[in-house]
């Protein structure tokens, strides 16, 4: 069979993407103009080159990627057809950009004679993400009488560079004409050529700090183990939100959100915060940074860019180090603070309770994955210093995608285990109230050859968006207008909803049903009433 020149540039394409960025996944839509795509994909995936993943719905295929990406810390290829295809993967992609996430988008699109003239599946697919991809590659498509496998190199080490410079999304638009696809070349026989980039090493840049001040570390997403280490090294008591990856440690302040809230004299006392990461938590978190009593130092953050809400702060910095000997004593009123006001835990089954076990069920091998709304509130109030990996998407802080990004959190944690020969897989478990299960529901929908996940969709059902009940409205307008333009209660039956896309169910009323709950393995959607 001729080898079709759209063939000829994705195989090369592809083979070197892998090759050169270390790629471990590909997620794939199904579609017309990308086959080609799909085709090198596929053999790639059965040369063990590759894994892919197969989605119905290019929206939860890019959360799912998001989640890949995220809990390996490494590139994530998706590709999708022309049209509406590419503007579904817009709300990951926003969240990708927000937290530094790589991915590498594969768009397939018209020739340049298609469009601008009504042709079928066509639009403007060249900067539709606007500023949420560092770089969009419009590439023209493949041709007759063309060195294609040298173009589609030159491409691949063209995004290598570009994903070198930025850590989050880049769009590789990529025209086919037909004929779209062929069996030949394989992709898997391609011989990858693309160099490494070569890095200057970056100036560090220090701040030196009068150790006298009293200060406090600041960690929220994107945060990880070096603000425990800085805590640590200088005595200073350590604020982490629950997916910094810096909740633990013997600094850890776990009831900071209520000291703060409760005034408590010491909170009076900071006079220093260094932060880490993107907290966007806690208000009473956020009132630090307004206080013009306190100095604000910036940790500059590797994934999630630029940080100064207040526009206050005095230093953005690399590394910090201080001037003299640190006073531990400041660490110690906090500690003992801590204690005094640990929460007590009722009996009911509640949030608190729900956060609790959650966390009490899971060790250094599980995932733990939080929704946004009140369930993450709720852990960074109660959840124990626990070194533990936990997820959220707090680029953007939205409710897109939660199930599928814990799908791909799940897929990554399953490949680890297997890859390593390690015949006890660990457990992801996505803690999300009924709106946000809701909201994602079409990623239950999970292709049979992602293997046998151990994936619980944890559901708290507290009958609508009750977060909106903190909000200045719920006093202002009549609950009946309330409850229908933001609480929004809903009656769907999550047992049926299980048992449509085969997951296990499991119904939670009672407090002492949880733990035995979570024990549960494969895929596991368990209601718990809150109401």
């Amino acid at each position: 069979m001729t080898e079709a020149p759209a063939q000829v540039f994705a195989a090369n394409l592809l083979a070197n993407l892998v090759s050169a960025l270390e790629i471990g996944h590909i997620y794939l839509a199904p579609g017309s103009r990308s086959q080609a795509l799909a085709v090198a994909a596929e053999q790639l995936a059965s040369a063990a080159k590759v894994k892919l993943h197969v989605r119905i719905d290019e929206r939860s295929m890019a959360f799912s990627a998001l989640g890949t990406a995220m809990a390996t810390q490494t590139p994530v290829a998706l590709i999708c057809t022309s049209g509406t295809a590419v503007a579904n993967l817009h709300p990951a992609v926003l969240e990708a950009h927000h937290a530094g996430v790589p991915l590498i988008l594969l768009t397939a699109d018209r020739p340049e004679e298609l469009r601008g003239v009504g042709a079928n599946q066509t639009t403007d697919q060249v900067g539709i993400f606007g500023s949420a991809v560092s770089v969009v590659f419009d590439v023209e498509a493949p041709t007759d009488g063309v060195d294609e496998a040298e173009r589609a190199r030159d491409l691949a080490g063209a995004v290598m560079s570009a994903m070198h410079e930025s850590p989050g999304p880049v769009q590789l638009n990529l025209a086919f004409r037909e004929p779209l696809s062929s069996s030949q070349p394989d992709a898997s026989s391609v011989v990858a050529t693309v160099g490494s980039v070569e890095s200057a090493e970056p100036e560090i840049e220090w701040a030196i700090l009068d150790a006298s001040v009293p200060t406090v570390v600041i960690a929220a997403a994107g945060a990880g183990e070096e603000a425990v280490e800085l805590a640590e090294s200088f005595g200073w008591p350590l604020f982490a939100e629950p997916s910094s990856a810096a909740r633990f440690g013997l600094n850890a302040i776990v009831s900071y959100r209520r000291l703060l809230q409760q005034k408590h004299e010491l909170a009076s006392q900071i006079k220093r915060v260094i932060v880490f990461g993107k907290p966007t938590l806690s208000r009473q978190v956020n009132a630090l940074f307004f206080d013009e009593s306190i100095e604000t130092i910036v940790v500059k953050s590797k994934s999630h860019g630029h940080f100064d809400v207040a526009r206050r702060a005095t230093q953005f910095v690399d590394e910090i180090t201080v001037d003299d000997e640190v006073d531990f004593e400041w660490l110690a009123h906090w500690r003992l603070a801590d204690h005094e006001n640990e929460f007590q835990f009722g009996d009911n089954l509640d949030r608190a309770n729900l956060v609790r076990e959650v966390y009490a069920a899971s060790n250094q091998n599980d995932c733990i994955v939080l929704g946004a709304s009140r369930l993450i509130r709720e852990a960074d109030s109660v959840a124990p210093a626990k070194p533990i990996a936990v997820f959220a998407n707090r680029g953007l802080a939205g409710i897109d995608g939660t199930i599928a990004t814990a799908a791909g959190i799940a897929i990554a944690n399953h490949d680890y285990f297997i890859d390593h020969g390690v015949d006890s897989v660990g457990v992801t478990r996505a803690l999300m109230g009924d709106i946000t299960a809701l909201h994602d529901v079409g990623s239950l929908a999970i292709d049979k050859n992602d293997g046998e996940l151990n994936l619980q969709v944890i559901v708290g059902n507290d009958g609508g968006g009750t977060i909106f009940e903190t909000l200045e409205i719920a006093n202002t307008i009549d609950d009946q207008s309330f409850d229908r333009l933001f609480r929004t209660r809903q009656t769907i039956d999550f047992w049926h909803l299980a048992e449509a896309y085969g997951w296990q169910y499991i119904r939670v009323e009672r407090l002492e049903q949880l733990a035995p709950a979570l024990q549960a393995r494969g895929r596991v959607l368990i209601e718990v009433l809150l109401y």
